[in-house]
This record gives C-alpha cells, sequence and structure tokens, in this order.
C-alpha cells in the first residue's frame, strides 16, 4: 500500500504555516496532516510559503492545502495552484473566496433562502445605537475576512459595541454586527459530499472563541450530539445546501446553531478547517469510523 501510495499520489507539497493571524493553527493542523500522510506511504513534504519561493512547487505533483485564513483560504493559493496546474485539495478558487468573505457568505445564503443571522455592516459612519435597535443585544461583532474567530466579540452595550468594531476593524476586510443567536451550537464536517456525524459544542466561555477552540480544556465535544436522528438528518442536509450553494467541494466544515425554538441558523463554512488535536473535522471522522491517517488519505485521493 505505502509504495502504491507513492506511486499513485507522487511528490505531496503539504502547504502549512504562511503569514495570516492563523499562522501558528496552520503549522499545528500541517504538521498532523504531514504525519499522517507519511504514515500511509505518501511522498509527503512540509512547504511552508513564508519560507519559500512559491514557484518551487512545481516540483511537486499535488498539494494538501492547510493554510488557514487569508492567503490560504481565500483563494490566493488556489489561483497560484490552478495557474502552475498542480491538483490541490479542498474548494476552488471561488468557493474559497466567498466562504473566507462572512459577509458575501451571508448575502449568498439570504438569496438561496439559507437562514443566517440577520445583520449589519458597521464601520466609523456607523451610527451604533441604531444597529443595537435594529438587532437588539447582545451582539456578535466579526471581522469578515478573518478565521478561528480571531477578533471576535459579544457585545451587550452600545459603547461595548463601538469598542470591539475599533479592535475587529484592525483587520482586513469590513466589520459586521450579527444578531446573538441564543441556543447550542453545532458543526458538521463534509467530506466528498456526505455529513459526517454532528458534533455539539458547549464551552463556559461567553461563545466559541479562539482559547475556547485551541488552548481551554474545559471546551465539550458531544458526539453523538443528542438530537433525534430526523432533526440531525435535517441539520445534516441543511450544511449540505449551505456548503453546495457556495461552490464548495472536497471537504469542510459548517458551523451553525439551534435556537430555543429549535430552528438552526447558519454562521459560516470552513473551506480549511483545523486538522490539531482540538480539532473537530477528525472527531467527526473518528465517529464514522475513519481514523486521521484514513482521513488525510481520503481527502488527497478524491481532490
Amino acid at each position: 500500500m505505502e509504495n502504491q501510495n507513492k506511486l499513485k499520489l507522487g511528490r505531496v507539497a503539504v502547504l502549512m504555516g504562511g503569514s495570516a493571524s492563523e499562522r501558528e493553527v496552520s503549522l499545528n493542523s500541517g504538521q498532523a496532516v504531514l504525519n499522517g500522510l507519511l504514515a500511509g506511504g505518501v511522498n509527503a513534504e512540509a512547504f511552508d510559503p513564508a519560507e519559500r519561493s512559491i514557484e518551487e512547487l512545481q516540483q511537486y505533483d499535488r498539494a494538501f492545502n492547510v493554510l488557514h485564513g487569508q492567503g490560504g483560504e481565500d483563494g490566493v493559493i488556489q489561483g497560484v495552484l490552478e495557474s502552475l496546474k498542480i491538483p490541490y485539495t479542498g474548494s476552488g478558487v471561488l468557493a474559497s473566496a466567498l466562504t473566507m468573505d462572512k459577509l458575501r457568505s451571508k448575502q449568498l445564503w439570504q438569496g438561496v433562502g439559507v437562514p443566517t443571522p440577520p445583520f449589519e455592516i458597521i464601520s466609523k459612519r456607523t451610527g451604533f445605537a441604531q444597529v443595537v435597535e435594529q438587532l437588539g443585544l447582545p451582539l456578535m461583532v466579526k471581522p469578515v475576512c478573518e478565521g478561528s474567530s480571531i477578533g471576535m466579540a459579544k457585545v451587550e452595550s452600545v459603547e461595548a459595541l463601538q469598542q470591539a468594531w475599533q479592535v475587529a476593524a484592525q483587520f482586513d476586510g469590513a466589520v459586521i454586527a450579527e444578531q446573538w443567536i441564543e441556543g447550542e451550537e453545532y458543526t458538521i464536517a463534509v467530506l466528498d459530499g456526505e455529513a459526517l456525524p454532528t458534533i455539539r459544542l458547549r464551552t463556559p466561555h461567553g461563545f466559541y472563541d479562539f482559547e475556547a477552540k485551541y488552548q481551554a480544556n474545559d471546551t465539550e465535544y458531544r458526539c453523538p450530539c443528542g438530537l433525534d436522528p430526523d432533526k440531525e438528518q435535517t441539520l445534516q442536509q441543511l450544511a449540505l445546501k449551505a456548503f453546495d450553494a457556495l461552490g464548495c467541494e472536497g471537504w469542510g466544515r459548517v458551523d451553525l446553531m439551534l435556537d430555543g425554538g429549535g430552528d438552526p441558523w447558519l454562521l459560516e463554512v470552513n473551506t480549511v478547517p483545523g486538522m490539531t488535536d482540538h480539532s473537530l473535522v477528525p472527531m467527526a471522522a473518528e465517529a464514522a469510523g475513519l481514523s486521521f491517517n484514513q482521513l488525510v488519505l481520503k481527502i488527497l485521493q478524491r481532490m
């Protein structure tokens, strides 16, 4: 099997690191993926675009993209790989750009009838009191082009909204204030057009922030998620609809909420989800009977 993988897949670049704010997370994810591919007999090597010339990619037969955030998840590296005619994992240029931009994702979902929390674009010209009047409190403030909850904040006053905007505005792209959904948070991994088992997330933090995702030991991950089978299947079908509406391919992760009335609200799609020991796609894959090594091989083989 090892020799077959080496012959079939050729020389594989595992893209990791980069220069985005999620660099350290990407390095951790990339190392895990690299180890999994090597264990499966793949001729894989680490490739950090922040430390090597992009022209060196021409030495490789294909790429496993584990670059999180800007430059890796927004269509940029996908465009480079397509121009070099190097096959790569995950979604293409357009889908990557759309999903990286939470604002455009939500606007597209609204157009196709996928439920997503109401929101307003906020800027230095915004009447913050008016936003609170329209959407209520609390609110979630998000820079639209960052991942891993970087720059996000839950706010409970007009003054806090303005302060949170000032923090979020330090990142590239627009900033949105999104209506807070009180309820349970779920995530659904997608692999080759199928939804993996749903995971329910619980954290004592105000929301599932960067610390809860990567550092805390008190975050709860429940899989099975506790929903009855029909309800879980309904959520999985909605996640696939949201994923497909953005043109996503291969693999990814869809995050959503269920409010107190049981209604779903789509938050975002991640086209290059984390692959660390805290990450959710490997957890869902394991629940579906796939080891981590099997998961990374499947992602690479089905590109």
